[in-house]
């Protein structure tokens, strides 16, 4: 009798765990989906040029199944040519949040891609492309693989929201910490007034950690590298454009406080540091006209660009004409722009106790804050 309750409770367990591993299997079967076995969209090896501003790619593919007849999910992923998608470039659910067999890119998430496989601004290659379909899980991996050649335009894909200067060349040195910040005057567009002497240097995106670095090249900005200045110290405005791939460098020979009356710079500022042009316990006389004292003035730059030609720039008052400041007189009124060459127009006015004193004069063009300039009447 005991036998036959052992018998019974036995073959009840095994009917038990038949029943369960049954509605384990039945309760999975929804997870599976099919891969899909055809692209159709682009064509393999189709050439696009790139144009970040507007372009667009679609991506289409059939329909992959799924065992319980309900939706499929899809990915599509990015690769160089040598890999094989384990550890893929760039991958981006379909439309409808990856519920549609299609996807469009826009040529600005192209450019990524082709920067991100290795192909250089204003140069062309290959990546390639595939599908995944799932159901979250069981992620199935098409076996057609296509491939697309891009050619990317001039500038980066992806911009640094901050640019350094660093190495032996530079004020600060080889210590990434002190490296000194490009002031941001356009979005991809960086520039620093530095001197540079024999020696490298390069841009870092970040002064700390490992960051990404550039450089240049007959006027191209690069990835990586280090650039190596020779012909002595010198001071230069570095304009860095990250949306042209370019970088230009103006060298600055002499900096002057021009007085508007007399029609000439009437105190030089040697370059210093950080940006800053600078003169100390320097005379001051307004000009006599028959109106009374002429205390305007700007800033006069002489400048010699790449090809070695020179040129005269002015830095000047946002405002064409001026007051007299005073002591309370806020910040913005001293701010630096680039105006026109005009003797008189957009000229800052010196204040009244200036006149037949000495003063300190200091024209600050760096990154920590708008270009300005201070006058201290001793």
């Amino acid at each position: 009798m005991q036998h036959f309750i052992y018998k019974v409770s036995f073959i009840g367990l095994l009917i038990f765990a038949v029943i369960t591993g049954c509605k384990k299997d039945k309760g999975l079967d929804h997870t599976q989906v099919s891969a899909v076995n055809t692209l159709f969209a682009p064509v393999n090896n189709v050439f696009v040029k790139l144009d970040p501003k507007a372009g667009t790619m679609d991506f289409q593919w059939e329909q992959a199944r799924a065992a319980d007849n309900g939706v499929v999910l899809y990915e599509v992923v990015f690769d160089k040519l040598t890999g094989d998608f384990s550890n893929p470039l760039f991958s981006y659910a379909s439309e409808g949040n990856g519920l549609y067999n299609k996807l469009s890119l826009s040529h600005a998430e192209l450019n990524k891609i082709a920067a991100s496989g290795g192909i250089e601004p204003l140069s062309s290659g290959k990546v390639k492309w595939t599908v995944r379909s799932s159901k979250g899980i069981n992620v199935q991996q098409s076996a057609q693989v296509r491939t697309i050649e891009l050619e990317r335009p001039a500038g980066f894909s992806e911009i640094p929201a901050d640019l350094y200067l660093t190495g032996s060349a530079t004020e600060t040195g080889t210590e990434l910490s002190n490296a000194r910040q490009f002031k941001k005057t356009a979005t991809g567009v960086f520039e620093i007034y530095s001197r540079i002497k024999d020696g490298t240097y390069n841009f870092a995106e970040r002064n700390s950690g490992t960051p990404k670095t550039f450089s240049a090249e007959n006027g191209n900005l690069k990835n990586l590298g280090q650039i190596t200045a020779t012909g002595g110290t010198k001071v230069y405005r570095i304009k860095v454009d990250f949306n042209s791939a370019s970088v230009t460098y103006t060298e600055i020979t002499s900096v002057g406080l021009f007085l508007s009356g007399d029609n000439k710079v009437i105190i030089d500022l040697p370059y210093t540091n950080n940006g800053q042009f600078a003169a100390t316990d320097a005379p001051v006389a307004f000009k006599q006209e028959s109106w009374g004292r002429d205390e305007r003035y700007k800033f006069q730059v002489k400048v010699k660009n790449g090809d070695g030609n020179s040129a005269t720039e002015w830095l000047g008052s946002v405002n064409s004409d001026n007051q007299p400041p005073t002591a309370d007189t806020p910040a913005p009124y001293f701010y630096i722009f680039p105006v026109n060459n005009s003797q008189y127009d957009f000229a800052f006015k010196f204040i009244k106790a200036a006149d037949n004193k000495k003063v300190d004069v200091n024209l600050k063009l760096n990154a920590t804050s708008a270009y300005i300039h201070t006058i201290t009447v001793k």
